[in-house]
């Protein structure tokens, strides 16, 4: 019999629900699922809950973040299944974490500025490895798992926060100007190795770049695929209304439909 949905469930009527999902008689496709199976959910919730911000829709992003919180809810159910862990431990873990990581505000610690702020949660953190037995290098802790262009940003941000950075943008600009001339001339030898590395070198550069001017590398690229896109479907609809599709057209026409594009769309 199915059970009506309620107006409102608590936190841990939320966490009955997924116990009962898991139990002998519950979801025979959720009883199946392992750590490794959900993975890919979990990374695809993620850039859900992403795309929800970006559309500014508090509705859809209610609905995304909680998709994203079965996914933390889920594992640890798993977890509980097998005896290592509990959601109740995973909110005492990050609780805390954020209690011991912020003396300003619990302790009698004093941070007056955003970057003090950082400043003294990595000094933290870095403590807190120490006592493990884990002494951390600067760039540990940025997951390999992370996309290139998001890992590229982590790992620069963490190489200038102990003074490895250019002074100022127009250093990391030149160091572009550099890695080019290095893939041109790694091109011209016909390398491919040599080539996807000076590529990945200059690309690198860029992200530094973008950091010293204060741009969110991630967004600027995102945004001009979205630009590229909006551009192309323009020109594809144009030639649609003619019975037309971009291979019926030299590159020369399509060229001048894609300066049409750029000055008819938004460029934002």
């Amino acid at each position: 019999m199915l059970l009506p949905t309620k107006d409102h469930y608590s936190f841990a009527e939320l966490l009955e629900i997924m116990d009962r999902l898991l139990s002998d008689t519950g979801c025979p496709w959720d009883r199946q699922q392992t750590l490794e199976t959900l993975k890919g959910y979990l990374l695809e919730e993620t850039y859900e809950v992403l795309e929800a911000i970006d559309q500014g829709d508090p509705d859809h992003h209610r609905e995304e973040l909680g998709d994203l919180l079965f996914q933390v809810v889920f594992q640890s159910a798993i977890q509980k299944r097998e005896g290592r862990f509990a959601m109740g431990d995973v909110v005492t873990s990050i609780a805390q974490k954020l209690v011991r990581r912020h003396p300003h505000v619990f302790g009698d610690g004093t941070a007056e500025t955003p970057d003090q702020v950082r400043d003294k949660w990595a000094e933290l953190k870095n403590e807190e490895a120490v006592l493990r037995g884990e002494p951390r290098r600067t760039l540990d802790g940025v997951p390999p798992s992370l996309p290139a262009l998001l890992r590229a940003t982590r790992i620069t941000q963490k190489a200038a926060g102990v003074g490895f950075d250019w002074d100022s943008p127009a250093g990391a600009r030149d160091k572009i100007t550099e890695e080019l001339a290095e893939l041109d001339e790694a091109v011209a030898s016909g390398d491919e190795a040599a080539i996807a590395s000076e590529l990945g070198d200059l690309l690198l550069a860029a992200v530094n770049f973008s950091r010293l001017l204060g741009v969110d590398a991630e967004d600027s690229l995102g945004g001009a695929v979205g630009r590229f896109r909006a551009r192309f479907g323009y020109v594809e609809d144009r030639l649609a209304e003619q019975g037309q599709q971009p291979a019926d057209r030299t590159l020369d026409e399509l060229e001048e439909l894609w300066i049409e594009a750029k000055r008819r769309l938004p460029t934002e």
